[in-house]
């Protein structure tokens, strides 16, 4: 019997790019499913922006909302990618999801770029309805270049907190997993000055926000819109580099090893 050769010189090859947003796609789709995601972390930072930075600080004129409108952008972010991060990872580990994709032709990577993207997205989402109440109702003037500045720093402050998230989704249960992010998030929140100035709480407070991962953030932020609160930028962005570097080599280790 004779064998017939098939050429497979001219089927289309998978692309990777193409292979990337198909994994994004599925993951917006995904967290749009899940109300309980997208409407606090879209809606939260511009309902207590509204109340702090345009009713309360209102009074003390527009420095209040140029404050605050740097400070509750990283809120933003950092609740869309540790909920996003730590609380999903979680989720798919205790369903298997992460050994059924080993036996998938997916890229491996294609799973952390979907999700970053997205918590990259909603924070730029986050940062664009800020802007929209800082400058109708808050009286901020920022030139463009400031705008685009803020937003960018923004979204690439998605980038650690996400690794962050990551290893908590890796090492948590998916039952632990929520309680983890808000016993981090909230204290980080408030311990780094982004609900109110450091200024306003005991100088303990103060000296302790180094160590907050927020607090490098929010610096980078206020220096953009001209509030600098000292120290350079460099070392700032180095730390969250660092920390985002530490967390995820870790993550990704211990997700190698035990799934």
């Amino acid at each position: 019997m004779s064998r017939i050769a098939i050429d497979n010189s001219h089927a289309p090859r998978p692309s990777a790019i193409r292979a990337h947003l198909q994994e994004l796609r599925c993951e917006l789709l995904r967290m749009l499913r899940e109300p309980m995601y997208v409407i606090p972390t879209l809606l939260f930072p511009a309902l207590f922006y509204a109340m702090f930075g345009l009713l309360m600080g209102g009074r003390s004129g527009s420095g209040a909302a140029q404050y605050l409108l740097a400070t509750y952008g990283v809120f933003g972010t950092l609740g869309a990618a540790l909920f996003g991060f730590g609380v999903t990872v979680a989720n798919d580990r205790e369903r298997g999801l992460f050994a059924l994709r080993r036996a998938m032709p997916a890229p491996p990577s294609s799973w952390i770029t979907a999700r970053l993207a997205k918590a990259m997205l909603f924070s730029l989402v986050v940062s664009l309805e800020l802007a929209l109440l800082a400058g109708v109702f808050g009286g901020v003037s920022l030139s463009p270049g400031q705008w685009a500045a803020l937003w960018g720093i923004n979204m690439l402050g998605a980038i650690p907190f996400g690794a962050i998230g990551l290893l908590i989704g890796v090492i948590c249960s998916a039952n632990a997993a929520p309680a983890v992010v808000n016993v981090l998030f909230l204290p980080m929140a408030f311990l780094s000055g982004l609900w109110l100035p450091l200024s306003m709480l005991p100088e303990v407070f103060a000296r302790v926000a180094p160590v907050w991962p927020a607090w490098h953030h929010a610096q980078l932020a206020l220096r953009v819109v001209g509030q600098d609160g000292g120290g350079s930028p460099w070392l700032h962005a180095g730390a969250l580099v660092t920390i985002g570097v530490v967390c995820a080599a870790i993550a990704l280790r211990r997700l190698a090893r035990v799934g």
